[in-house]
Order: C-alpha cells, then structure tokens, then sequence
C-alpha cells in the first residue's frame, strides 16, 4: 500500500470541465480551509476547514422532509424555514432526505487515490493541455495537498494550483516539484491595507512567490481588481516590476471583483459579503491592464 492511500483531504466541490482555471480544459479540485478573511472572498463556503451545511433557501419547497434530523436543526413557523447550526452534527440525514438539494453538507473527506479516480473520469476530455487544479480556500492549507499532486503526476496529468500564497514555505520545494502551473494570488501589494482587507499581511505571500520562482516554478500572477480599495496607480506599478523581478512569470491576469460569493455566504449562514459598489469598472479594468502591460 503507498503512503498516500492513507491520507485524507477534505473537499468542497470537484467541478468539470472548467476553463478558466488554467490551460486547456480542467477539473478543479476545491479544498476546504484559508488562512485569510478578504472582505471579497468569492468562495466564503470554502474559508473554514470544517464541514459546513450549506442551505439553500430558494430551493426548498417546504416539505419538511429534512425533519428527519434527530438533533432538532430545522425548524418550520409556517412557511418559514430556519436553519439552527449550532445543533447540526454535519450527519447529513438531511441531505439524503431532501428532495430538492436544497441542503447540502460541503466538505467530503476523500483519500488521494480516490480523488485521483475521480478527475481520471474526465482525463479522455484533457488534451495536450488540460488537467487537474487544486483550489479552495487555500490548497496548501491542508498537508496533503502535496501528495495529492504527486500522484496526480504519476498519473500523467498535468497540474496547476491556485493559491493565495499565505501557506508554509517548507512547503515549496516539493510543490513546485508536482506542480506544472501556480496561479498565484496577488490581492494587493499594499502590506496594510492588504492586512486590512484579507486579515493578514502579504509579506509572506511575496516572500513564498520569489522562493517558488526561485525554484523554478511556472507563475501565473491573478490579481483581482476591487473597487476603490486596489484600484490604485500606484498598485499597478508594483505588479508590473513584481513581473519584472520574476524569472519564471507566464503573465498576469486582471479579475474584476464580482458579488456572487455572497449568496453564497448566506447559504452558510454567514452575512451577504456581496457588494456591488465594489465592482470595477470596464475602464478601470482597461486601465490597470494598461498599465501593468
């Protein structure tokens, strides 16, 4: 038995056939847990390591089936329905029992080989180009991580991994090793108002980017774009000598914050952190493309 049969690592989501996570067509692999808290998170399901009950509200059609959870979680008053987590156990009974998947339990704990077997489905879709992509939440969040990449290259696929850079740097020399594409993070290179905005400072995230490109790894920089907290000359600027400083860059993209994730939130019982205010315009976009081209 290989040592990584025994290794478990908790997923969120495997999607299919993506297209933007990476070159070619991709599967993409969501992982649980984050060390940051950005006030835009895009996957804020994703952000704890813990299983989480995710309800969807505009789904139920208030059959009352999910009352067959023993712990007393789903409550009715009428046609309203509330969702009291703090009694849930994550057992899933009512998950199984709902007709309309509008409860669901993210977070399955699935070993390397499994997972492995599960992308292989969609690998006769891959081509020359595509492949695997770990995202999250963080990937390298949970230790694993590195021997789900490797076995991924035993595999033959191709792999890419799209971090925020927050993780530990011992961690490096073995990611790079499996891992043929970073899709690096870069939310802003501003140190406080990034500790402002994500909760942590990015000292450690450009210190892991020059150690991985060091190493040699193949970086792609991904930079979102937030209304009026990075939509700033300055920050513009220092991505482009940051491209400029690294050996190994493929590019940069500019991403548009989006107010998606909070619906997504709310689904988790967290606040809608979806904020439209914050959306860049087409022209601050055409503007930051301009300057760091």
């Amino acid at each position: 038995m290989n040592a990584a049969d025994d290794i478990k690592l908790r997923v969120a989501e495997i999607q299919r056939f993506c297209m933007h996570d990476g070159p070619g067509l991709r599967t993409v692999v969501f992982l649980k847990g984050c060390p940051l808290r950005c006030v835009w998170c895009h996957n804020p399901e994703m952000r704890r390591h813990e299983k989480e009950l995710l309800f969807f509200r505009n789904r139920c059609i208030g059959c009352r089936a999910c009352s067959a959870c023993a712990n007393g979680v789903h409550r009715f008053d009428g046609p309203d329905h509330t969702v009291d987590r703090e009694r849930c156990v994550k057992c899933g009974a009512c998950e199984k029992a709902c007709p309309t998947a509008a409860l669901q339990i993210c977070g399955d704990d699935m070993s390397v080989p499994e997972i492995v077997s599960e992308v292989m489905k969609d690998s006769a879709f891959y081509g020359n180009a595509g492949g695997v992509t770990l995202s999250g939440g963080e990937p390298f969040s949970q230790p694993g991580a590195i021997a789900l990449l490797k076995a991924l290259k035993e595999a033959g696929l191709n792999t890419a991994a799209e971090t925020c850079g927050y993780f530990d740097p011992s961690l490096i020399p073995d990611a790079v090793r499996y891992t043929d594409l970073f899709l690096w993070d870069i939310k802003d290179t501003n140190a406080a108002r990034h500790e402002k905005y994500t909760g942590k400072r990015n000292e450690k995230i450009l210190e892991n980017l020059r150690s991985a490109d060091a190493a040699g790894a193949k970086i792609r920089l991904r930079c979102i774009l937030v209304n009026g907290v990075n939509t700033d000359p300055a920050h513009y600027s220092r991505v482009a000598e940051l491209m400029r400083q690294l050996k190994n860059c493929a590019g940069a993209d500019i991403l548009p914050y989006h107010a998606y994730g909070g619906s997504k939130a709310v689904t988790a019982g967290e606040p809608d952190n979806g904020d439209e205010s914050l959306i860049p315009s087409q022209q601050q976009i055409n503007e930051a493309e301009a300057a760091i081209r």
